[in-house]
């Protein structure tokens, strides 16, 4: 049986701007190349959001605030003709040290399971670190944006020995990179 690969997503600062808990519809903000990136991956790859989102555990906004906020970007998304197959979230703060958390794997190990990945083949692409954890403790391929809070925390990734498979400053970048490796 043939495996589907997957690109799982960060969701602020990696495909929409990172306004600090936002979850006002007003604030939803593409990145550029975003749409273009995603219409080229989809392609090859089950497209899928994975986000920690501790400002629901800080209580900035509720779970429903996520979820309106989110479907808009996935309408938005939609009627680009570009469909996420899931969006997982963890509602946590780090303190909670919950298993939902990026970097931990619970949520790719879902993916895997219910999509039947390959994630050897697969991509994680995100702003922060602990994406680029994320997608290495699952064991598969990813790419650090500079973009929303990626440009401040890439001296970390040298600092704790992270390694991603690509950096780049823009999605379309890291896309077209991506499909180089396919």
């Amino acid at each position: 049986m043939k495996k589907n690969k997957a690109l799982i997503l960060d969701r602020d600062g990696t495909l929409i701007e990172d306004k600090n808990y936002a979850y006002k519809i007003e604030d939803l903000e593409l990145l550029p190349g975003v749409i273009e990136g995603l219409k080229l991956l989809q392609n090859d790859f089950l497209l899928f959001i994975v986000t920690n989102q501790s400002g629901i555990g800080r209580e900035y906004y509720t779970i429903s605030d996520f979820h309106v906020y989110n479907n808009h970007l996935i309408n938005l998304l939609n009627e680009k003709a570009i469909k996420i197959k899931r969006t997982y979230f963890c509602p946590h703060l780090k303190e909670d040290n919950c298993e939902c958390r990026k970097p931990k794997t619970k949520f790719i190990d879902m993916i895997i399971e219910e999509f039947k990945i390959d994630i050897k083949k697969s991509w994680v692409i995100g702003d922060h670190p602990s994406d680029i954890e994320f997608g290495l403790n699952a064991g598969c391929r990813t790419v650090y944006l500079t973009t929303g809070h990626g440009d401040r925390h890439l001296k970390e990734l040298d600092a704790f020995n992270i390694k991603p498979t690509i950096i780049r400053d823009n999605f379309l970048e890291a896309t077209e990179e991506i499909l180089k490796f396919h």
